[in-house]
């Protein structure tokens, strides 16, 4: 053969190696909005660079993009997804996550990142707590609120706004009534007799639209509200007279989580990006742009932004989980009880 045409065959045969590479896609699949867009412009592109893959992001809120999974299953389009813990313990349960593989970082987690089964891990804490407008309280002499106890005081009646059932604050709302007042995930009852006799009668609406309730929030028709603090800290951002409020009896753990689907294309891959999320490095940029607190142990923010997020052992371990399994298998039964006790 003419070493000409050898060398000729072998730079084609490396150049289509080298496309084939290029052109391996990991598909991902979590929130749109501003997470699209810090994913897009800061944790996607420097994985590229690494593995010399394309990965393409399809943006959707959480209850879509675990549809979409069921609706797949056994050929699945995404390879790696994150969405709120509620419904990925559902997704787990669906056996819709693969187990996650064995790596250095893993070490670096908190303890309560690790969710259940370990198929999905948290990659950002929010705290569920309470949140005021300071103006409103300053004018009715109000003292700050200091723990979910206050929902029930009746001088805060036509001030209060919850989001309702079908929003996760205001089913961890109905799930910290029934704690304080002897019951649980797994005895409800006096958790609804509590918010229909005690908190119900304080509650101004019943408010789904977080735009809604961030501009009751920041003019003061709400007074007191039930919210996380990534949500809180936006509205302060805008310069509201507005506090986010750690309750003392603690404040309730939610977590963006992330998994590696099962059965999907590209899982060596899938399991290298859940890894990348979960840097120190990636961390940051999640808890300065989007205000998830950082489950990684060894990331590193500055004093503004940890002052803005739940960060450091202190913080996290003071935050109150949940049993989504118990939750999730009451859900609908509960959704069904509300509509017709407290939202009639």
């Amino acid at each position: 053969m003419n070493p000409f045409t050898k060398i000729g065959m072998l730079c084609a045969i490396a150049t289509a190696c080298m496309t084939a590479s290029a052109e391996t896609t990991l598909y991902v699949g979590s929130f749109g909005g501003s997470t699209e867009q810090l994913f897009r412009e800061k944790v996607i592109p420097p994985f590229e660079a690494k593995h010399n893959v394309k990965v393409v992001y399809v943006p959707g809120n959480s209850t879509d993009t675990l549809a979409k999974l069921a609706a797949q299953k056994g050929k699945q389009d995404l390879s790696v997804t994150l969405i709120d813990d509620g419904p990925m313990y559902q997704a787990v349960e669906q056996k819709l996550c693969a187990p996650i593989a064995d790596a250095p970082v893993l070490k670096d987690i908190y303890r309560n990142a690790r969710m259940i089964g370990d198929r999905s891990i948290g990659v950002g804490f929010i705290a569920t707590g309470l949140a005021y407008n300071k103006d409103v309280f300053k004018k009715n002499g109000w003292a700050a609120p200091t723990g979910w106890a206050d929902l029930s005081d009746p001088k805060y009646k036509g001030k209060v706004v919850i989001p309702p059932i079908t929003n996760g604050y205001g089913l961890l709302t109905l799930v910290m009534a029934a704690r304080m007042n002897g019951g649980g995930e797994d005895k409800i009852d006096p958790g609804f007799d509590a918010v229909q006799k005690k908190i119900a009668p304080n509650v101004l609406a019943w408010e789904g639209s977080p735009g809604r309730m961030a501009q009751m929030l920041q003019t003061g028709e709400a007074g007191l509200v039930v919210w996380g603090n990534g949500r809180v800290q936006a509205v302060i951002d805008q310069g509201a007279p507005v506090e986010f409020v750690y309750p003392k009896e603690g404040a309730i753990a939610l977590m963006t989580a992330i998994c590696v689907v099962e059965g999907a294309p590209q899982p060596a891959l899938a399991q290298s990006f859940l890894q990348h999320v979960l840097s120190p490095e990636v961390q940051a940029q999640l808890a300065d742009k989007q205000g998830w607190g950082p489950v990684n142990k060894m990331t590193k923010i500055s004093p503004e932004t940890a002052s803005r997020v739940v960060f450091g052992p202190e913080k996290v371990d003071k935050l109150v989980s949940v049993n989504y399994n118990v939750i999730n298998a009451k859900r609908a039964e509960w959704t069904t009880r509300w509509n017709r006790t407290i939202e009639r």
